[in-house]
């Protein structure tokens, strides 16, 4: 998996099984405790292709009343439309900074995908126009950025909270960058951060001032409470997120046997353990 090279986690073929083979009784879980949305942030992986994610879709959209929530990064146009009809709702892809050269420098190269007969696919397009072909399709569509990221200045987190403005987005991720130990950003003199106090701090309280932030500059967006805020405060992060700006709570519900192969930071809250928000839900 691409994006799980650099945020965490290692590429495991094992990660595949539960795509489709659990999908009936999560959602099973989640009709048990009232939940009206779906979610699948499953990251970049070429095993996951289209035509497999569309009939998931269909077959979640035909046996529940949810809304389902899609993250599965940057695809082509082909799939994004085949996954709307099949009935998906709503795509989560950040766009991680609004720094052209810092998204450059912390994104790993694309690979070149390859036609059938050998010949290499066009590139494909930056993360701002996939969000504006999501809009087009019909989506719901979500976005955000990483706060802390090796490099980032506050001058480019000021740009990140214009450019939520002018996306318009239904949904804003917002979370501390956690640099984990198994990725390239784990080592600080290769990825050092920036000069003279202006390094953004990946802290719980800059997370809370860019939500409240957020909700200032689109006050009809959803803004979830992430588990990194858990990650930062077990006790009481998403609670504070919660009264400083975020009104959406993301529950796990994912098997605790499969929790532990998405470990996208250290020490994620709720790995082997049912997630504690279910009941607030």
């Amino acid at each position: 998996m691409r994006i799980l090279r650099f945020a965490g986690g290692q590429p495991r073929t094992d990660t595949l099984s539960p795509i489709g083979s659990t999908d009936h009784g999560l959602c099973a879980k989640g009709r048990r405790v009232r939940l009206r949305h779906g979610g699948a942030p499953v990251g970049e992986d070429p095993e996951l292709t289209g035509g497999r994610i569309a009939g998931l879709v269909e077959r979640i959209k035909t046996e529940t009343p949810l809304a389902v929530t899609l993250s599965l990064g940057e695809r082509d146009d082909e799939e994004l439309i085949a996954w709307r009809r099949a009935g998906a709702d709503r795509y989560l892809l950040r766009f991680e900074t609004s720094n052209r050269i810092l998204y450059e420098r912390i994104h790993p190269p694309r690979e070149r995908a390859r036609k059938g007969d050998g010949q290499e696919c066009p590139s494909r397009p930056d993360r701002l126009t996939i969000l504006a072909t999501l809009r087009r399709l019909g989506y719901e569509v979500g976005s955000g950025v990483m706060i802390g990221i090796p490099g980032q200045t506050y001058d480019d987190l000021a740009g990140d909270i214009e450019l939520f403005a002018r996306l318009a987005l239904d949904m804003i991720g917002v979370g501390p960058y956690l640099r984990h130990p198994h990725t390239p950003l784990a080592d600080r003199e290769a990825w050092p951060e920036a000069p003279d106090g202006q390094q953004v701090p990946a802290s719980e309280e800059m997370t809370y001032k860019v939500i409240a932030l957020a909700r200032l500059v689109c006050p009809r967006t959803n803004i979830p409470a992430t588990t990194a805020l858990a990650t930062l405060n077990r006790e009481q992060g998403r609670e504070l997120g919660l009264v400083r700006g975020a009104n959406v709570v993301m529950p796990n519900l994912t098997p605790p046997e499969y929790r532990a192969l998405y470990e996208i930071y250290p020490t994620k809250p709720a790995l082997r353990k049912p997630d504690r928000h279910v009941i607030i839900v």
